[in-house]
């Protein structure tokens, strides 16, 4: 009798990724550390790729960095805004108070 076991059959290959949460999740990355403008495109990029995954047009285990790239996103969006806002009203307030202040 032969007791050698029957082979066994490869493993089925990974499916592919995108790549496309990896660069959503770096741009969340970069718009909180350094540069805020590029927060609404990570939140922008991020609510299309979640759009892909739940469609089944992208690979649902990049979700995770996915919407982790979106809600980055966000606070840089939000980043952005208060940073444009104080711009405006200290930035206004500077040249009234030099042309007035004469």
């Amino acid at each position: 009798m032969d007791t050698t076991p029957p082979p066994v059959a490869p493993p089925p290959p990974a499916p592919p990724t995108s790549g496309r949460a990896t660069l959503i999740l770096v741009l969340g990355i970069l718009g909180i550390v350094c540069c805020p403008v590029l927060g609404p495109a990570a939140w922008i990029m991020g609510k299309n790729e979640l759009a892909a995954i739940a469609a089944g047009q992208s690979p649902a285990k990049e979700e995770g960095m996915a919407k982790a790239g979106m809600i980055l996103g966000i606070i840089g969006t939000v980043f952005l805004a208060f940073g444009l806002l104080w711009v405006v009203f200290f930035g206004g307030l500077s040249v009234l108070s030099a042309v007035f202040g004469q």
